[in-house]
């Protein structure tokens, strides 16, 4: 049997056999076609979607009800023969004149941007707002001045109280004079007449329901060493005390909008930093959150008749006369031999009138 396998003196050598295997790779299905069908059905879907968008931007609620009532489809039949006759889009036959937001050929192509229905309401809302603020603060002016003219013991404090309208809304300004001061000095200690005053005005503004704003000034006079205390801390710190006696008088927490003190940079007479009547408290009723806001100028807000008052209060016989100064409320008077440390240099003999905090 071996002797079979040998080969013949004439027969050919055997050939080799050859086996080849061809591997398919596995990343050849990526450049088929059936992420192009996905895509596509994708891009439709972003199109349908903002072709929805635009036409609710377009149409009115009556034409968005006549085309979901279109598409409602127990309401199909009803709608096969219409032609929007019976209310879509507001067609009236297949062979009418379109009057469509877009015409679609007949007229200018055009979109209809649906105006804004409620916007002259809410503009009316404002206004009234605002009138109904005016005439609660024109109220709140004369009932406070009216309660300080029938009291005796107020009366000569009439003219320490100005009234100005603002942006922020009804400022009332408590204001310190050479014969009149809301604090003892250097301090946030209320004196008893201010006390008094400031639970009259309590009583008035208590009456609105507008939020309210108190606001501390101070003069332009620094303190010596300025290291415990200085005109922000000052400001500030009276405005607390105001904020606190209001409190005390029922006026609730939630009606305080905000509470700051500003020192000495936004005196109330720009000429004279030193003028004690930059020493005030500000009590702002602030206007209602839809109030429309009136065109008004802070900078410069002061009235024709407390224009006169200034003019009158700031002669040089009342600013100047020692026996006043002698009886200021709170020695409001600076200590005998203190200095100014910057002062400006002595014009028309004012340094010796100036007043402390």
């Amino acid at each position: 049997m071996a002797g079979g396998n040998k080969r013949q003196v004439n027969e050919p050598e055997p050939r080799p056999i050859i086996v080849k295997k061809i591997i398919v790779d596995g990343h050849g299905g990526h450049h088929g076609g059936a992420w192009k069908v996905a895509y596509a059905d994708f891009v439709t879907a972003m199109m349908a979607f903002f072709l929805l968008m635009w036409l609710l931007g377009a149409t009115t609620e009556q034409q968005r009800k006549g085309l979901a009532d279109y598409f409602t489809p127990t309401l199909v039949e009803m709608k096969e023969g219409s032609a929007g006759s019976n209310g879509l889009l507001g067609g009236d036959s297949m062979e009418g004149k379109e009057n469509y937001p877009t015409s679609g050929g007949q007229g200018s192509l055009s979109i209809t941007i649906p105006r804004e229905t409620s916007g002259a309401d809410k503009s009316k809302d404002r206004a009234k707002a605002r009138d109904k603020d005016m005439a609660q603060f024109r109220a709140v002016k004369a009932k406070l001045e009216a309660k300080l003219a029938n009291d005796p013991a107020l009366r000569k404090m009439l003219k320490n109280v100005r009234f100005t309208e603002t942006r922020e809304g009804l400022r009332i300004d408590l204001i310190d004079e050479a014969d009149f001061a809301m604090f003892g000095m250097g301090t946030d200690r209320l004196l008893p007449q201010a006390r008094a005053l400031v639970a009259e005005v309590a009583q008035v503004i208590a009456g609105v329901p507008n939020d309210v704003i108190v606001r501390g000034h101070t003069d332009g006079l620094p303190y010596s060493s300025g290291r415990s205390m200085n005109n922000w801390m000052l400001s500030s710190s009276r405005a607390e005390a105001t904020r606190k006696a209001f409190a005390e008088r029922g006026i609730p927490n939630a009606r305080f909008a905000k509470i700051e003190g500003v020192a000495d940079r936004e005196p109330y007479i720009p000429g004279d930093l030193y003028d004690p009547r930059n020493r005030r408290m500000s009590v702002i009723l602030a206007w209602s959150a839809g109030a429309d806001l009136p065109d008004l100028d802070d900078a410069d807000d002061t009235s024709s008749d407390d224009r006169a008052v200034i003019a009158q209060d700031a002669t040089p016989a009342k600013r100047t006369n020692p026996a006043i100064a002698q009886f200021d409320m709170g020695s409001t008077a600076l200590p005998t031999g203190a200095t100014i440390i910057n002062a400006p240099p002595a014009t028309s003999g004012k340094q010796g009138h100036k007043k402390a905090h």
